[in-house]
C-alpha cells in the first residue's frame, strides 16, 4: 500500500481572496481538472472551491461550512478549519490501518469528488487528515 501527499485544504470565508494570496504571491497555477470533478449538492456542500498546484501538491481552498457534519451524518468535518490530504492505492488496507490502531473515521464515499472515495480522521491534536483513493 503506498500513501503519498496530494493535497492542502485550506477553509476561508473569501475564497476568491485566498485563491488570489497564493497564485499572485507563490506564483500557484490554477487546477482546472478538479472543478469538474467536483461532486457536491446543497443538501452536502455547494461552497466555493478554488484549486491551485505547484505542478506537484494541489491546495483546495474551500469555504468554510461547519455544519457540513450535520448535514453528511458525519463526525469529521473537514470543511471547519481544513486539512491535509494523502492519496493511497489500497483504501481497504488503509482502513485496516486505522481500525487496527483504534482511530475512528468518517467515510465520505464520493461525497465531494467524482472518482474519489474519501475518509476523514483526526491526528492526536485534532487536526483533520483526509485520505482518498481513486475509484474510477
Amino acid at each position: 500500500m503506498k500513501v503519498k501527499l496530494h493535497h492542502i485544504n485550506l477553509c476561508s470565508n473569501d475564497v476568491a481572496a485566498l485563491d488570489e494570496f497564493y497564485r499572485t504571491v507563490l506564483d500557484l497555477e490554477r487546477e482546472p481538472s478538479m472543478e469538474a470533478m467536483r461532486a457536491t449538492t446543497t443538501d452536502s456542500y455547494d461552497g466555493k472551491v478554488a484549486f491551485v498546484t505547484d505542478g506537484t501538491t494541489q491546495m483546495h481552498l474551500a469555504q468554510k461550512d461547519f455544519n457540513v457534519g450535520f448535514r453528511t451524518g458525519q463526525i469529521v468535518n473537514p470543511l471547519a478549519k481544513g486539512h491535509i490530504a494523502f492519496r493511497t492505492d489500497d483504501m481497504d488496507a488503509f482502513i485496516k490501518r486505522l481500525e487496527a490502531k483504534g482511530i475512528a473515521y468518517s467515510d465520505y464515499g464520493d461525497w465531494a469528488i467524482k472518482g474519489w472515495r474519501q475518509i476523514f480522521f483526526h491526528d492526536p491534536d485534532g487536526n483533520v487528515v483526509e485520505v482518498h483513493a481513486e475509484t474510477a
